[in-house]
């Protein structure tokens, strides 16, 4: 093996440390351009405008006075399955205050999608969005995941995770925004 020049070593630590640079660079870039991406609380949520399996568009700026509960969902997931009943109690109690309850199902089979209905018999507005385009703009990855959004279009509340919609406090609380 040759023994290596002064220059040959600088221009390889040079060259690692360029290497470095650009790690934490894109590393920042990736971060930062995710953080945009995601429905954050206090800001403005990702406008939308989807159409619900009864017909229905929903878009954030309708609401007037209203109070949005949208949910991410899918019928593969075991949380989601058991959330599902709370979200319905929850949408049964106060739609006739102002509550809209949405729930956004990410499944890529449709078939899977229609059975969870008709077994669950939910009351509330569902959809499908198999290309997950909704649940990526607010930067949507785990299942469930809910958001409330107010009247103004702003997300109140992210709640990651299955959340029991008739818990006392959770009452409560959605109560105190309408």
């Amino acid at each position: 093996m040759q023994n290596r020049t002064g220059s040959n070593r600088t221009i390889d630590r040079l060259l690692l440390g360029g290497i470095a640079v650009l790690l934490l660079t894109l590393t920042a870039v990736l971060s930062a351009s995710l953080r945009e991406h995601m429905a954050q609380e206090g800001q403005p949520a990702p406008s939308f405008s989807i159409r619900t399996d009864s017909g229905n568009v929903i878009t954030p700026e309708q609401f007037g006075g209203k109070l949005l509960l949208l949910n991410f969902w899918a019928s593969w997931c075991a949380p989601c399955v058991e959330e599902t009943p709370s979200l319905d109690a929850l949408q049964r109690r106060f739609q006739k205050e102002g509550l809209v309850v949405v729930g956004v199902s990410v499944d890529e089979d449709a078939n899977a999608y229609r059975r969870f209905l008709s077994t669950y018999h939910i009351g509330f507005q569902t959809l499908r969005d198999p290309s997950k385009k909704l649940s990526i703009d607010y930067g949507t990855f785990k299942y469930p995941e809910t958001y409330l959004i107010d009247s103004s279009g702003r997300v109140i509340k992210k709640v990651i995770g299955k959340e029991d919609w008739t818990d006392e406090r959770v009452i409560a609380y959605v109560q105190s925004l309408l």
